[in-house]
């Protein structure tokens, strides 16, 4: 099922092309969804700030997002809106993110997020590479895949 180089560990995106079809289009939709769930979080957190966190909104949303997307990193590999599109991550040796790599990946992505250039290069990057890896994915050996393929 994987490739057979001991140096890569991940399904072979040539001879198990399942694994990676619709991920790059599937991640987008999941991006609009926990982007919503960040924003919910967001909304309900803020009258416990007293509203404060109004006048720093922006930091304000990426400590949510990063909060949120590492939690559900850590506990399958998956956000809550990755779920809903059916996909997850995996690590450079195929196996799903413990909790110091979904730590690292959040970070990246946030990173990315955070600054336009960075954030558009990670797009390109997932629509250029054979298995649609953004830049945190490149620095990690990350992947995306479907749920579905691995059964």
């Amino acid at each position: 099922m994987f490739a057979t180089d001991l140096n890569d560990l991940l399904p072979d995106p040539e001879r198990h092309a399942d694994f990676y079809r619709g991920t790059v289009a599937k991640r987008a939709i999941a991006w609009v969804a926990d982007s919503a769930i960040t924003l919910g979080l967001c909304l309900l957190i803020l009258p416990f700030t007293a509203f404060t966190a109004l006048f720093f909104w922006p930091v304000f949303y990426l400590v949510i997002g990063f909060v949120y997307r590492w939690a559900t990193l850590s506990g399958g590999s998956a956000t809550f809106g990755m779920r809903l599109a059916a996909i997850r991550f995996l690590d450079r040796t195929g196996r799903p993110f413990d909790s110091g790599q979904a730590f690292l990946h959040t970070a990246l992505y946030t990173l990315c997020v955070s600054s336009l250039l960075p954030q558009l290069i990670s797009i390109g990057a997932m629509l250029a590479t054979p298995r649609g890896q953004g830049l945190p994915d490149l620095v990690l050996g990350s992947v995306c895949i479907n749920r579905q393929a691995e059964h």
